[in-house]
């Protein structure tokens, strides 16, 4: 697995796209400001091993900064959307036309030029694999994703889950518990859990068919808080059991529940030392776990790299409401299209180009500035063909079902009626 990008998902509906001046878009434009400056660390944790090696940092992991900081931001927004909107059914709706689209169109070309370049190895050559990119629970049972940075989405799915769960049992409110107990658990799995417990292409069969069916229920109103449960206790069972490295599962739902929690203080329903402990923990997980040996989890680069990312996090909490540069924000807002395409474009890319790790330096300077451009004008043009064309339908589709009568969730454990 790569330490490269993680959840440049769309996250918040009422994310600014715009320039963040004063006014009520720039109190949400920080947001899209922290996602732009993830994209752009996970592009360089791409770009610069393959055109300019010499530039690529080690005292710090860029990709896994770029995940931490898009998971911070994920918790921070997901759980109070879903709340303010006190609705699971149009929170699904939403989710899926905001993540499907793009995830689908970029999956059908990675396969339709796999005569060219070849499917990753870690992708099983069965049904498995077809079951896995479903229900995107792809790392938490095994499963490699066509695009390499697919991966990290298997957590963001993990965490929608979790919360929905949370939510319609009316415990959705003690995130600083949460982000404790996910960090003490990363600890523990790491000791004695060294990988995946549950091997074969069994997990992704079963996870599929509990997705289908719990989320079935969940959209339509059938036992919803009963199948959400199950739905929730599966993906947890998942990560811990069948994940690729089981103990960093556990600490990216921490992680993402000190996004929430970090929420939850700002709006003065809950203390922030609990984010301190958590960030110990997460701290501490990887330096005895029995599953080491990459060197983005020795203690001075993982270290390091969590305060990188908890520093960044915090000075864009700071800067709300500030005018922040205009290509920052854009940035972020097409950053899923970035997150999906630039991996696999930058394949394509050296695989006409060939090998520039020992070429001149100036041509590698040149030859990256051509593939970053090639990759920025891309995610350009599928924000605006594919992914906000998706994100018009999902509302629509949300419009329609609430119109027609069709009962949402509400918190507190009264969600498990139907209707």
């Amino acid at each position: 697995m790569s330490a490269a990008t993680a959840p440049l998902v769309p996250s918040d509906p009422g994310s600014s796209g715009g320039p963040a001046g004063p006014g009520p878009g720039a109190r949400l434009a920080w947001l899209d400001a922290l996602r732009g400056i993830g994209a752009m660390a996970v592009v360089a944790e791409h770009l610069l091993p393959w055109f300019l090696p010499g530039l690529r940092p080690y005292w710090f992991s860029l990709g896994v900064y770029g995940i931490l900081v898009f998971f911070l931001v994920s918790g921070y927004i997901i759980p109070t959307s879903l709340e303010r909107h006190g609705d699971v059914r149009a929170f699904w709706i939403s989710r899926f036309f905001r993540l499907y689209p793009l995830y689908l169109a970029v999956t059908a070309l990675v396969l339709a030029l796999a005569w060219w370049v070849p499917v990753r190895a870690e992708v099983p050559r069965d049904g498995s694999a077809v079951a896995a990119h479903a229900t995107m629970l792809l790392d938490v049972v095994g499963v490699g994703g066509v695009a390499d940075t697919m991966w990290t989405l298997s957590y963001e799915m993990v965490f929608y889950l979790v919360v929905t769960a949370l939510f319609l049992v009316g415990a959705h409110r003690g995130s600083g518990t949460l982000t404790m107990v996910f960090g003490l658990g990363a600890v523990a799995v790491g000791l004695v859990i060294g990988g995946p417990l549950l091997r074969g292409g069994w997990p992704a069969y079963v996870t599929a068919a509990v997705f289908a069916a719990g989320l079935a229920c969940v959209l339509w109103g059938r036992a919803r808080t009963a199948a959400a449960c199950v739905l929730g206790v599966t993906a947890l069972a998942a990560l811990v059991l069948s994940s690729r490295i089981p103990w960093l599962g556990v600490a990216v739902v921490a992680v993402m529940f000190a996004g929430t929690t970090i929420r939850r203080w700002e709006e003065g329903a809950g203390p922030l030392w609990p984010v301190a402990v958590t960030t110990a923990l997460v701290g501490l997980a990887p330096l005895r776990a029995i599953e080491t040996g990459w060197w983005w989890v020795q203690a001075d680069v993982w270290l390091t790299t969590i305060a990188l990312a908890g520093g960044t996090f915090a000075a864009g909490m700071a800067l709300r409401g500030r005018r922040l540069p205009r290509a920052l924000v854009w940035l972020g807002l097409v950053s899923y299209s970035l997150y999906l395409v630039h991996h696999p474009l930058l394949k394509y890319f050296t695989t006409i180009s060939g090998d520039l790790r020992e070429a001149e330096p100036v041509w590698q300077a040149a030859m990256a500035a051509l593939a970053l451009a090639l990759v920025l004008g891309a995610s350009a043009l599928a924000y605006h063909f594919v992914e906000r064309p998706g994100q018009a339908w999902g509302r629509r589709v949300a419009r329609a079902v609430s119109g027609a009568g069709g009962g949402g969730l509400r918190g507190g454990g009264s969600g498990g009626r139907a209707g």
